[in-house]
């Protein structure tokens, strides 16, 4: 079967900075070092029942000054087809962030940007200078993917506040917006998903399980993509690997075999591990 996966990262430490994932800086995970390492295409490995039909980069502080060079190394050595999200400073100053992002559109990967909101999202999102460039973002056709908790329930509801204001901006959670584990920021979650899914601009990837719990069981993945469904509804939600990254749980291969045991139709599933991908993020 077809899949595309989109959201995972590359690394090359010859050619990129990546000071998240030196063991001076933050996040001081005792397990930063099973990802702190080279990867490349070559280690997407999959079984043959498997077609790796195409990725989605997400940027991973490269260069967080020159986010265009992320791109360039990728369109250098990526044959398969994928598609990128490149960083972006969404407090830049207008001039500022219409420069950085000529920069990146000169790349024809581009499909979107981010900028990893997590605890400021509130702050971030009620910020006019963040409020015009996600306008400028709009204007670009550009997607923006939000990273952000989701039992953070200002934080949601301003997300909630800019899809309503920018009804043509495509806004996508990443992980879930963290999946809690424990069961009254679980509800919170919930209740804050829900909030959520009128807006038709708001897609969500189901992904980064391992970033919540390492030892996460398949059941509570289950159940959150079950409810992400009756959400969002089918064409909204998409499942992703978050590799490498998933490495702190699960192999590439054991991902996507979790993925498809899932008890769900064969159209449903090709419709959240292949099509809405393929659609959302234009191959």
């Amino acid at each position: 079967m077809k899949i595309i996966d989109p959201h995972l990262h590359l690394f090359d430490f010859s050619q990129g900075q990546y000071g998240w994932l030196k063991p001076e800086c933050a996040p001081f995970w005792p397990d930063k070092h099973v990802i702190a390492r080279n990867f490349s295409t070559a280690d997407l490995t999959l079984s043959p029942e498997f077609e790796l039909a195409g990725f989605v980069h997400i940027e991973a502080g490269f260069n967080n000054e020159q986010p265009w060079q992320e791109l360039a190394w990728l369109e250098r050595c990526v044959k398969q087809p994928f598609r990128t999200i490149g960083s972006v400073d969404l407090t830049a100053s207008t001039s500022k962030f219409i420069e950085q992002l000529n920069q990146l559109a000169q790349f024809k990967s581009l499909v979107g940007v981010r900028h990893i909101l997590d605890q400021q999202a509130s702050a971030l999102l009620s910020s006019p200078q963040v409020i015009t460039n996600l306008a400028y973002i709009t204007s670009q056709d550009l997607i923006f993917e939000a990273q952000l908790d989701g039992s953070d329930t200002l934080g949601m509801a301003k997300l909630l506040v800019i899809a309503q204001q920018f009804p043509d901006l495509t806004i996508i959670i990443n992980h879930a917006a963290f999946t809690p584990i424990n069961l009254a920021d679980y509800q919170i979650w919930q209740h804050n998903i829900k909030a959520l899914s009128p807006a038709n601009n708001i897609y969500i990837k189901a992904s980064g399980w391992e970033m919540v719990d390492r030892q996460v069981e398949n059941s509570v993945v289950a159940s959150a993509i079950t409810f992400l469904l009756e959400q969002f509804g089918v064409e909204r939600v998409m499942l992703a690997s978050n590799f490498p990254l998933c490495l702190f749980s699960k192999s590439y291969q054991q991902v996507w075999d979790f993925y498809t045991s899932l008890s769900q139709s064969d159209d449903i599933t090709n419709a959240i591990t292949y099509q809405n991908a393929a659609i959302i993020y234009r191959f």
